[in-house]
C-alpha cells in the first residue's frame, strides 16, 4: 500500500486461507469462469507481457510516493474473502479503497468512462471487505485507469454487497467442482487472456464446430537453447542468474539461464543442486541421458495441477476410453509411416516391387483399425504395420550408399548396425522431448492409455513418441544418410556385435535433430503453422481435451 492517509494495522493471512476467496480471483470469475477455474483449481499460471507491465506499473507507484510502501491483507471468515489492497485514501472523512490499472477505463455508450465490470467487482469487493474486516463503513472505491488517465468512483451500496456475495458463492461452486467450465462465448476475451495458451479456447471451438477457422492464440516458438552436456565428467553449475559448465579440462562456458530451454546432461556429467533450482525458477527442463544413448529421466519440477491428473486417472482407467485413443495413436503413426514410404517414390526410376507391396498391405492394415475391439487385437495391427513398415524402409536409401549404412531390420538393445543406431538414439532424444512436454503441461507421464508399465519408461511418453517418430527421426536419417553425411569409422564405434555412436557422431546426430526441431509444419486440422518443437506440447494439450469433453483434435499429425 502507497501513501496512505490513514493509519492502518497490518493483517497477516490466517490459516483458514483455502476457505476463503482471493479478492484477485473474483476478478478472474468476472472476466472468464474458465481462467478462474483455471487459476485455482488447477492451479496454472502463466506470466505474459501485460502481466510483468503490471508489475512495473505498482513499482513505478511506489517510488513515486514519499511514504514506506505498506501492505494491508485483509480476510474475512465471515464473508469467505481475502486480499490486498493497492491504497487507502481518507476524503472528507470517507476510507476510500484503490486500485490501479494499466489499461485503459470501459466507455459506455455515451462515451462516458466506466469501470470494466471484472475491475468493478474487485473493487467492490476491497470495499465490502474492508467493512467486514475492520468495521467501518465504506461508501465508494475508486479505480485509476493509467493509461488514458481517468479516475472511476464505484459505490458500494446493497446491490454492490449482493454482487459479491453473488461472486463468492459462484466461486465456491467451482472450485469444487471436478470440470473445467466451457470457453466463454465472448471470444475478444481469448486473446487478452493471459492462459490462452493453455485452455487453447480456440481449438475447443473447433473440436465442437469444425466450420470453425481457429486464430493461434498458443505462443510463439520457444527460441531458448537446448544444451547438450556430452562430456563425461562435465559439471554444471550457477553463477549469479548464469548456467556454468565446466569441463574435465577445467575449461568453462557460462550461459545466461534465460537463453536456456533445456539441459541435457549426458553420459556421467553432473549438475549442482543450485543450478537445478535456477533452473526450476528459469523453467529449464533438465534431462538425462546415459553414454549409450538411452534415455535415463527428467528433473520433474511440478506443482499443483492435481486436479487435472485426478481427471486424467479417470480418464485413463476407462478401457473403452483407452482403446479410442490408442486407435487414433496407431492410426496416426501407421499412417505417417505409409505416407513417408509413399513419398520415398518420388524421383525413382523403378519402384521397388516390395516397396509398392508394403504400401499397399499397409493400407489394407490401417482399414482394419476402426473394427478392433481390444488393445491386445490393436497391438497385433501395430505390429504388422511396423513389419511392413521397416522391411520397406531400406528401399528409401539410395544405391550410392555404403553397404556400412545399409541396413535389414530393426534391432535394438543393443543395435547390431550402424542405422539401428541412429534410430536408438533418435527415439532417446525423441522421447526426452516428449516427457518435457508432459511435465510442463503438467500430465502424469507415469499413466498411459496403450503403452504398460513394464519398463522404467513412462508409458504417457512411450504413447505419444509413437506420433513423432516419422518426422524427427525417421525421415531425418534417411535423408542424412542419403546426402552422405555420415562418416562409416569417426562416427560410430563397432565392439563386436554391438555398434555406437561415438562423440562426434553424436554431436552430429544432435544438430541434425535440433535443426528438424526448428522447422515449421502447418496443423492439418488447426491450419497454422508452428515449429515441431512447440508441437510437443500442443499434442500434449490436445489429448487432454480428449477428456475434458473438446475432444477429436488429437493424434492428427500426418504426413502429407
Amino acid at each position: 500500500m502507497y501513501a496512505p492517509d490513514i493509519d492502518i494495522i497490518e493483517n497477516i493471512p490466517s490459516d483458514s486461507a483455502q476457505d476463503t476467496i482471493r479478492v484477485s480471483a473474483l476478478h478472474a470469475l468476472a472476466y472468464c469462469e474458465r481462467l478462474f477455474y483455471l487459476e485455482e483449481v488447477e492451479e496454472l499460471y502463466t506470466q505474459d507481457a501485460a502481466v510483468f507491465a503490471g508489475r512495473r506499473l505498482h513499482a513505478e507507484l511506489e517510488k513515486q510516493e514519499d511514504e514506506d510502501w505498506d501492505e494491508l491483507f485483509l480476510e474475512s471468515a465471515e464473508l469467505g474473502l481475502r486480499g490486498k489492497v493497492d491504497a487507502l485514501r481518507t476524503r472528507n472523512g470517507q476510507t476510500i479503497p484503490y486500485e490501479h490499472k494499466r489499461g485503459k477505463a470501459a466507455r459506455d455508450k455515451n462515451k462516458k468512462p466506466e469501470a470494466w465490470e471484472s475491475d468493478r467487482l474487485q473493487i467492490l469487493a476491497y470495499a465490502y471487505l474492508l467493512e467486514m474486516s475492520l468495521g467501518i463503513s465504506i461508501q465508494e472505491g475508486r479505480i485509476r485507469y493509467h493509461a488514458d488517465n481517468v479516475l472511476v468512483h464505484v459505490t458500494l451500496d446493497d446491490e454492490g454487497r449482493q454482487l459479491v456475495r453473488d461472486a463468492i458463492a459462484r466461486s465456491k461452486y467451482l472450485r469444487a467442482s471436478p470440470c473445467r467450465p466451457p470457453v466463454t462465448d465472448n471470444e475478444r476475451l481469448c486473446g487478452r487472456c493471459s492462459l490462452s495458451p493453455v485452455c487453447l479456447p480456440e481449438e475447443a471451438r473447433l473440436a465442437h464446430d469444425r466450420e470453425w477457422q481457429p486464430v493461434r492464440l498458443f505462443p510463439k516458438d520457444d527460441e531458448r537453447d537446448v544444451i547438450h552436456v556430452l562430456e563425461a565428467g562435465t559439471s554444471v553449475g550457477k553463477k549469479g542468474e548464469q548456467i556454468k559448465i565446466v569441463k574435465r579440462d577445467r575449461s568453462d562456458e557460462i550461459v545466461p539461464a534465460k537463453q536456456i530451454g533445456q539441459l541435457v546432461l549426458h553420459s556421467f556429467s553432473q549438475i549442482s543442486t543450485q543450478a537445478l533450482h535456477l533452473c526450476v525458477s528459469q523453467d529449464i527442463g533438465v534431462h538425462f541421458v546415459s553414454g549409450g544413448g538411452r534415455y535415463v529421466g527428467s528433473f520433474d519440477s511440478r506443482n499443483g495441477s492435481i486436479q487435472r491428473r485426478i481427471r486424467q486417472y479417470a480418464a485413463l482407467s476407462n478401457p473403452d476410453k483407452c482403446l479410442d485413443l490408442a486407435k487414433k495413436l496407431v492410426t496416426c503413426r501407421g499412417k505417417g509411416q505409409r505416407k513417408f514410404l509413399m513419398r520415398g517414390q518420388r524421383g525413382m526410376e523403378q519402384i521397388p516391387e516390395d516397396l509398392e507391396k508394403a504400401i499397399k498391405q499397409m493400407q489394407i492394415v490401417l482399414k482394419q483399425i476402426p473394427e478392433v475391439n481390444s488393445i491386445p487385437s490393436l497391438l497385433g495391427l501395430e505390429g504388422n504395420l511396423a513389419a511392413l513398415y521397416f522391411r520397406a524402409l531400406p528401399k528409401l536409401l539410395g544405391a550410392d550408399v555404403p553397404i556400412e549404412m545399409q541396413f535389414s531390420d530393426r534391432n535394438r538393445r543393443p543395435p547390431k548396425d550402424r542405422f539401428n543406431a541412429l534410430l536408438g538414439f533418435g527415439y532417446a532424444l525423441l522421447l526426452k522431448d516428449v516427457m518435457s512436454a508432459i511435465l510442463s503441461v503438467g500430465l502424469e507421464p507415469a499413466l498411459g492409455f496403450y503403452h504398460q508399465p513394464r519398463t522404467q519408461a513412462p508409458p504417457l511418453a512411450l504413447d505419444l513418441i509413437e506420433i513423432f517418430r516419422v518426422p524427427l527421426v525417421d525421415m531425418p536419417i534417411v535423408g542424412s544418410i542419403n546426402r552422405g553425411q555420415w562418416d562409416i569409422q569417426a562416427d560410430f564405434e563397432v565392439r563386436g556385435g554391438q555398434v555406437w555412436l561415438s562423440d562426434s557422431g553424436r554431436r552430429k546426430f544432435i544438430d541434425i535433430y535440433e535443426k528438424r526441431k526448428q522447422e515449421s509444419w502447418k496443423h492439418p486440422v488447426l491450419g497454422y503453422s508452428l515449429t515441431y518443437r512447440r508441437l510437443f506440447e500442443l499434442e500434449v494439450r490436445l489429448l487432454e481435451k480428449e477428456w475434458n469433453g473438446e475432444e477429436g483434435l488429437f493424434a492428427q499429425l500426418v504426413l502429407r
